[in-house]
């Protein structure tokens, strides 16, 4: 597939998630394999004025790439004038969020609130290309709800406007993530448009991502996975070109990236608030390990890298030891 003048066969991509898909989270994964990566997306209003937080949230580097922007919003003015102000942070495209289903964002008619109304779908869209001259991409679902699901309209109307590849979160909005994805649209839409189409939901193993790229799809996006396990990328990769499963890794290689990780947190953003916000990823990282609750338990109790540090090290030598026993 292409976006630009970004090839790729077959990518597996991070998904864009809220306080999840920051740029330390980006680089551990690309390093895990990922091939593609998005930013946490960011609202168009906080982007057009200068609010720190929401600028900080584009920056990207190049270990990163490709990588898209991702923006949302429904004002037409101001999504193409956060365009802009993306494309000037230097990404591969700019990618709009179409599909966040929470009631905040999408009940005010931004998000998969644009659902709801495919002019002003197609208006806000239109806007933000017309705000950049980088690739634009788009990032929704299948519909409002089961009685509105438009998700083929919707295609064929972002490809006649020049969108590059579309992400499809095979749910409705008012499934959130409740329900099964049905990725049979996923085939639909292959027929239905020419444009790279991404798949996304419920990949959460290898397999999963098999069972997706055989729907025709041109690329899978792995979020809540990729929480749950960083490798995911890696082990597909292998898996997808030999049918074979890695060795899931060992506890000094799952220490080692989780410090890592936490690391570039504490550098992004302070001592403290870095060790805090880094915590959703313990269970990920730690996932099945022997006296796991305890570790946490204790890791958890920290607001400072080096105890955390020093007691991951010596969990490495305790489970060694008790391997050797």
């Amino acid at each position: 597939m292409q976006i630009g003048t970004v090839l790729l066969d077959r990518p597996l991509a991070l998904a864009p998630m809220e306080d999840v898909s920051d740029g330390c989270f980006r680089r551990i994964c690309k390093k895990l394999g990922a091939d593609l990566v998005y930013t946490e997306f960011t609202h168009c209003e906080a982007l057009v004025r200068d609010v720190e937080p929401a600028l900080r949230k584009i920056r990207v580097t190049d270990e990163e790439r490709p990588v898209g922007i991702q923006i949302y919003g429904s004002g037409e003015a101001s999504m193409e004038q956060a365009a802009a102000i993306a494309e000037q942070a230097g990404p591969d495209f700019i990618d709009i969020n179409c599909g966040c289903w929470v009631k905040k964002v999408a009940l005010r008619g931004d998000g998969a609130g644009l659902l709801r109304d495919l002019n002003k779908f197609e208006s806000v869209v239109q806007s933000v290309i017309q705000g950049t001259d980088i690739p634009v991409t788009v990032k929704t679902r299948l519909g409002w709800d089961q009685k509105q699901i438009n998700i083929l309209e919707t295609a064929q109307m972002l490809e006649q406007l020049g969108v590059q590849a579309l992400t499809v979160h095979c749910r409705t909005r008012d499934q959130g993530h409740k329900g099964e994805a049905d990725w049979n649209w996923l085939e639909e839409l292959k027929r239905t448009v020419s444009i790279p189409i991404i798949g996304n939901g419920d990949v959460m193993t290898p397999e999963d991502a098999r069972r997706m790229f055989n729907t025709g799809c041109d690329g899978v996006m792995i979020g809540r996975g990729s929480i749950q396990n960083p490798w995911i990328f890696q082990q597909t990769k292998h898996y997808l070109m030999t049918g074979e499963f890695l060795d899931e890794p060992s506890v000094a290689e799952r220490v080692d990236i989780c410090l890592e990780h936490l690391r570039m947190a504490v550098e992004l953003k302070g001592e403290k608030h870095g060790n805090l916000s880094f915590r959703k990823h313990y269970s990920g990282y730690l996932k099945g390990l022997p006296s796991v609750v305890k570790l946490r338990s204790e890791i958890m109790q920290f607001v400072e890298y080096s105890p955390i540090e020093e007691r991951l090290r010596r969990y490495v030598e305790e489970t060694s030891l008790m391997e050797a026993a």
